[in-house]
């Protein structure tokens, strides 16, 4: 197959463990062609299709002599500012996304204007015959944070709110609460307010930006103390293994992104039925690769953008997180 894959600059990936990368792996083992682009060398003109300026690349094998994450035999662990490059370039080329086999959608968030327009464009080369995974349409349809709502008998009590006073209800119910922004990523914006209330209005002022901003606000779940948990599912299915982010140093969030721990488990029980619930849904919407948050008994967050953890599975437990996204890719793009 010949794969396009739309993401960040490669020259900002973290090879050691980033997801886009172990796909990519993956993909040059079995022989695919790779090539690479950014959102914004995508381009429609009228009376031709929708094209991107693509970098045909081939992985260099820098981080592929063992499966320890960290090791420093080949440079810095993260790779990005490496001597050695982990991919050089073959070609370089203007071409049209329908002439790909299949074109992986793996831009990270913030979800912003740029990235929503960025699925229009995708969603017309749809129609001009690219395959595109996930699904424009199902990207823009299940933004992370309020996908949940459609599966209340999963979630944590929660209120999705611009209203001030609104919030001071919800935490004189709950008494232990957090907040957050819709549009964060990586931890970023979570704020725990306890039974004090100590800073809530300031809190809320910052999220809500004075009404002009929705926030989402959760009950407070201790389960946290054990992982936020991120369960990857594809093609429909549950990977047997999740990833517990574990908060540090007294900080409430797990992602890794804030410095949690990521510990590799097998699946709990509940973890299986929300993904068993939740994924031949989502699947049949056009979402080949998921990633369910799911604290306790609790699903937190839909992730559909650019899910994450496949090398810390795949390094702790032995499961291959990247083979079995490959396989559902080939078997999609078979279809």
């Amino acid at each position: 197959m010949n794969l396009l894959f739309v993401a960040d600059p490669l020259e900002h990936f973290k090879p050691y463990k980033d997801s886009t990368y172990a796909m990519m792996r993956e993909a040059q083992r079995r022989g695919h062609l790779i090539a690479a682009c950014e959102p914004g060398d995508l381009l429609w003109q009228r009376g031709g299709r929708v094209c991107a300026q693509v970098r045909e690349i081939a992985l260099t094998g820098l981080n592929d002599q063992d499966d320890n994450p960290g090791g420093d035999q080949d440079g810095p662990s993260d790779g990005a500012h490496s001597s050695r490059p982990w991919f050089h370039v073959q070609r370089r080329s203007l071409r049209p996304l329908a002439e790909w086999d299949a074109v992986l959608m793996r831009k990270d968030p913030p979800f912003d204007a740029e990235y929503t327009y960025a699925t229009h464009l995708l969603e017309r080369a749809e129609s001009e015959g690219a395959r595109v995974f996930n699904r424009p349409r199902a990207l823009r349809d299940h933004p992370e944070k309020l996908a949940i709502l459609e599966f209340p008998e999963f979630i944590a009590p929660t209120l999705v709110t611009r209203r001030a006073e609104a919030v001071r209800a919800f935490h004189a119910e709950h008494r232990d609460i957090i907040l957050k922004p819709l549009d964060g990523m990586g931890g970023m914006g979570i704020f725990r307010v306890r039974e004090d209330g100590l800073n809530l209005g300031a809190i809320i002022e910052t999220l809500n930006r004075d009404g002009a901003a929705t926030l989402m606000v959760q009950r407070f779940l201790p389960e946290i103390a054990r992982g936020d948990k991120r369960v990857l599912v594809i093609a429909g299915q549950p990977v047997p293994y999740a990833l517990a982010r574990i908060p540090q140093g007294g900080e409430v969030r797990g992602n890794l992104a804030a410095g949690g721990k990521g510990v590799a488990q097998a699946l709990s029980a509940r973890d299986r039925e929300i993904a068993q619930a939740l994924g031949p849904t989502l699947f049949a919407r056009g979402l080949l690769l998921v990633g369910l948050d799911v604290i306790g008994e609790c699903l937190t967050e839909i992730n559909v953008t650019s899910p994450t953890c496949f090398q810390e599975i795949h390094d702790q437990t032995g499961c291959d997180v990247p083979a079995l996204f490959i396989d559902a890719l080939e078997k999609a793009v078979a279809r």
